[in-house]
């Protein structure tokens, strides 16, 4: 045993002695901060026996193997990697459309959670502000991602669809989930969590709401749609800009000024220490070179989402509205859900509320805006008119979630309403047949007794 940590730490040497010279600084748990979205990570992580690995005599075949070892294997959703060769056979041998639909899927889903692993660990040596920054730019890569190869082949609706489904399954699924679990588990306990943060989160939401709202109200002001078409598009774009700007005020405010309402306690209750990962488990470069490697795969499978989420849609007879608000996020996000509701059995609201809000809010305040300006460049019209059905089933959601957390206390009543209304949402878009791109919006007339409007 001595001898094995002894080859361990040679194997680290060699990374240890280049970032020190690098003048890159290994930190500690105090200095570099963990957020709640690589708290949540870690609970779907396993450690990996390097015994057999620490035998091999070629430094550098060992520690490739390593690294290998514990970026593939350090994971309990490591099964899923096999999802990922399949769905690139099942591409290039022509198999079904909705086989490689389902096959990437699952592929994305260890995806997004060892994305967030390297992130955390290039954190321990850039520290919490850097680490926080690529958290918030990584964090939802999986949904930046589609939402950009999604508009190459103009597919707006199809962004709009999972872009609001992301949402919505943050506020209503995850947290829903959490509360209720979590309160029957702790019914005997209070359980407390700092509104503080919640607050935060609530008011950005209730602002990137105000703009949708605005562009979907400013097309009833006028007599024909062709009258405020320009004017709701050019509406959009500017919000978009307040949006960003109100996005880069958060991070400064997450970061920098009031890190300490970010910052996930890992203590627990018992005085035990949730993810008491002391060192990196790789190298800088080595995480640096697999995040670039990871970020290219979902990038892949993303863009065989995207071209068969229609073939998908007809075979299984699921409305692409369904698929994309309701199917794209609870697969897509699996790994981060379940560990949200994870801490939420150990009664550790603060981290799972850091989940579910801050993944709402950093799709809502820079996917969503950063979407419609990449449309803008690629000259493709996306607004943040997001329909009179779908605008009003994003606000009730946002009011009562920010209803449900003014109190700062939690009980399985409040996740059990949470998670109904995910339901009715749900069954609401299983029945709603909407055309995708299927008419030009400009000419629909609408009005607003008419009740339902095209995307």
């Amino acid at each position: 045993m001595a001898s094995s940590k002894q080859d361990l730490g040679k194997m680290a040497a060699p990374d240890q002695w280049l970032l020190e010279h690098g003048n890159i600084k290994l930190l500690s748990r105090e200095r570099r901060g963990r957020s709640a979205h690589n708290m949540s990570s870690s609970s779907l992580r396993k450690k990996s026996d390097r015994t057999l690995v620490s035998k091999i005599r070629v430094g550098c075949l060992r520690k490739f193997l390593a690294n290998l070892q514990e970026v593939l294997l350090g994971t309990k959703l490591a099964i899923l990697f096999l999802a990922i060769p399949f769905a690139i056979l099942a591409e290039y041998r022509n198999f079904g459309r909705p086989w490689i639909f389902a096959l990437s899927l699952l592929g994305l889903t260890p995806l997004a959670e060892r994305i967030s692993f390297l992130t955390e660990q290039i954190a321990f040596f850039t520290g919490p502000t850097v680490g926080g920054l690529l958290n918030a730019t990584c964090g939802n890569a999986t949904e930046l991602i589609i939402a950009i190869l999604a508009l190459t082949q103009n597919k707006v609706d199809v962004v709009k669809y999972s872009l609001l489904g992301s949402i919505l399954s943050n506020l209503l699924l995850v947290l829903g989930t959490s509360l209720l679990c979590g309160g029957i588990v702790n019914i005997n306990k209070e359980q407390k969590f700092d509104r503080k943060q919640a607050d935060v989160n609530s008011l950005l939401l209730l602002l990137g709401l105000l703009c949708h709202l605005l562009p979907l109200m400013f097309t009833y002001v006028g007599k024909t749609p062709e009258i405020t078409a320009v004017g709701t598009l050019q509406l959009s774009r500017a919000s978009c800009f307040i949006m960003l700007v109100a996005y880069i005020v958060y991070l400064v405010f997450q970061l920098w000024t009031h890190r300490e309402l970010f910052e996930a306690d890992e203590e627990g209750e018992d005085g035990d220490v949730v993810g008491d990962d002391e060192t990196p488990a790789i190298g800088f470069w080595s995480a640096f070179i697999w995040l670039v490697l990871m970020t290219g795969v979902v990038a892949l499978l993303s863009e065989y989402v995207v071209a068969t989420i229609e073939a998908a849609s007809e075979s299984w007879g699921l409305s692409v509205s369904f698929i994309s608000v309701i199917l794209l996020p609870i697969v897509g996000n699996a790994a981060e859900h379940a560990g949200a509701i994870i801490f939420a059995f150990k009664n550790k609201l603060d981290i799972t509320l850091g989940v579910a809000l801050g993944s709402a809010t950093q799709i809502a305040m820079f996917v969503v805006p950063l979407s419609v300006i990449v449309s803008w460049i690629i000259g493709i019209d996306m607004d943040l008119n997001f329909n009179l059905l779908e605008t009003g089933s994003l606000a009730l959601s946002i009011i009562l979630t920010a209803i449900t957390l003014q109190d700062g206390a939690s009980h399985y009543m409040k996740g059990l309403v949470l998670l109904l209304s995910y339901f009715i949402i749900s069954a609401c878009f299983f029945v709603y047949k909407s055309p995708l791109n299927g008419a030009d919006s400009n000419n629909l007339v609408t009005s607003p007794g008419q009740g339902i409007m095209r995307l």
